[in-house]
């Protein structure tokens, strides 16, 4: 089954309430009100720059975002793919479809979602 992405009303909606980092639990999703919208953020650790990436995606209509910006200073957060080899990561992260299914099984396992701490 494929993956689309969200709209621009659907991803601003995302960012009005609590963000991942204060309620990192599942939220409602904008397109299609489902209690199964889930996120995942990684800091690359050969950026450039101090870089946040994220994936927000839906479960139940299998839409989602990706998004890079500036790594919030002081930000500290669990990752369970850090643990990854180099290569494992990059392979996990060839296919968005693989990707997107790996980080459910994470979060199905109860491995996700993520910690934070400032």
């Amino acid at each position: 089954m494929s993956w689309d992405s969200f709209s621009g009303d659907q991803v601003a909606a995302m960012t009005q309430g609590p963000s991942f980092f204060a309620d990192p639990g599942e939220r409602e999703c904008p397109a299609c009100g489902a209690t199964s919208l889930r996120a995942y953020f990684q800091a690359p650790a050969n950026a450039r720059r101090p870089t946040l990436v994220s994936y927000v995606w839906c479960r139940s209509c299998r839409k989602f975002v990706g998004t890079r910006a500036k790594h919030p200073e002081g930000l500290v957060f669990s990752d369970p793919l850090a643990a990854l080899p180099l290569a494992e990561q990059r392979e996990l992260e060839r296919s968005l479809v693989g990707f997107l299914d790996h980080l459910d099984r994470l979060w199905d396992d109860g491995v996700l979602p993520q910690t934070f701490a400032a």
